[in-house]
């Protein structure tokens, strides 16, 4: 009997140094509360814009740490995510416990409107001042803007370095009908690409002119895109999300990316915790997870999202897209309030309305 006891606490012991393990390092000793709370939800629901692709890395090592969290992943476009949540909250019904998008204006508008929870990371002290806001709202990501072009169709002495060789590029007649860019009525990150364009160049209704002149195509979706410049059915591509766009090159021979050498925006696909979350704590292990060394580098070598943390090894990591465009030449977008400049309805109908009227001409 003495035995056995002896054997059974043992087992105890050794059952409570694996659960105590979990305790990732540098983190309070009693984040253990967190992660056995976590465990008794058993579930975790987010909502994201990052392709399922992409997420499923990060899901099944997020699974590898905490097993028997089910991660339900719902994979929309920016817009969508958005809206989905907004709708299910004003009806009372089951909505995310995580929202994970690329719009980081429309993040920032539900964050400041009061819909994020304030929970202050044990990694914040990790990432850069500009990239969270308030203990609530985090950026995961360091992705930039870029220029995207068919290699087959577009000779190498044509393609434009900057804006302002690619706004003189698409008045040629060959690129008439043939340049795409994001749908700003219908893309949340479109419309925020563009509008940062508007505050960082000074020749942005030229810009806008220009495309209009073009026949300029619009999508809703980074994907549809690269398939229609891969094809040759549209020979350039403007504001396309460069990480997705640089994993594509890798494998299509079709296509070419261009990191704009006078300035180059970013964007970090913000996160933040819905304070009526059902599964509150297995949200705090995810954001905390994201932003981890171990979650950033999922990020960097397997979801090729471009990690924010300055102390991830990878080809896709803030620190080698800054070396390759020049740290004055990279422009990132700040999780902060100050993105909403165009969303109030006034400004956003006035921007849609001079979008309509400049590049929208047919």
């Amino acid at each position: 009997m003495k035995l056995t006891m002896t054997v059974a606490a043992a087992c105890a012991t050794l059952f409570a140094s694996a659960a105590m393990a979990q305790v990732p390092a540098g983190y309070p000793a009693d984040y253990q509360k967190i992660i056995d709370a976590a465990k008794k939800e058993g579930k975790l629901v987010v909502y994201g814009a990052t392709d399922s692709k992409a997420t499923q890395p990060l899901i099944k090592d997020f699974n590898t740490l905490y097993p028997g969290i089910t991660v339900e992943y719902n994979d929309m476009n920016s817009t969508e995510v958005y809206n989905r949540f907004i709708s299910e909250v004003a009806a009372g019904g089951n909505t995310a416990d995580v929202m994970w998008s690329s719009a980081m204006d429309l993040q920032m508008r539900l964050a400041s409107d009061g819909y994020a929870l304030k929970y202050k990371s044990a990694e914040a002290a990790k990432i850069p001042g500009w990239a969270m806001w308030d203990d609530q709202a985090y950026g995961t990501t360091f992705e930039p803007a870029a220029i995207v072009y068919n290699k087959r169709l577009v000779d190498a002495k044509e393609v434009p370095q900057n804006h302002a060789d690619f706004a003189k590029l698409i008045l040629q007649p060959k690129f008439k009908d043939k340049v795409t860019t994001y749908d700003i009525e219908k893309s949340g990150v479109g419309f925020m690409f563009m509008t940062q364009d508007a505050r960082e160049n000074t020749k942005f209704l030229e810009l806008e002119n220009v495309f209009g002149e073009a026949k300029v195509r619009v999508q809703s979706s980074t994907g549809t895109m690269m398939e229609r410049i891969s094809s040759g059915e549209n020979l350039i591509g403007y504001n396309v999300l460069g990480s997705y766009a640089l994993v594509r090159a890798k494998t299509d021979p079709s296509i070419g990316v261009v990191l704009p050498k006078d300035y180059t925006l970013i964007l970090s696909r913000v996160q933040f915790i819905n304070k009526g979350a059902k599964n509150v704590n297995a949200a705090k292990l995810w954001l905390d997870y994201l932003l981890s060394q171990r979650g950033q580098t999922i990020i960097a070598n397997d979801s090729k999202l471009f990690a924010i943390r300055e102390d991830v090894k990878g080809e896709t990591t803030s620190a080698e897209l800054i070396k390759l465009i020049g740290k004055d030449k990279v422009k990132p977008i700040p999780v902060h309030p100050m993105v909403l400049q165009f969303l109030g309805p006034a400004k956003r109908m006035a921007f849609l309305k001079q979008w309509k009227e400049t590049a929208g001409k047919k």
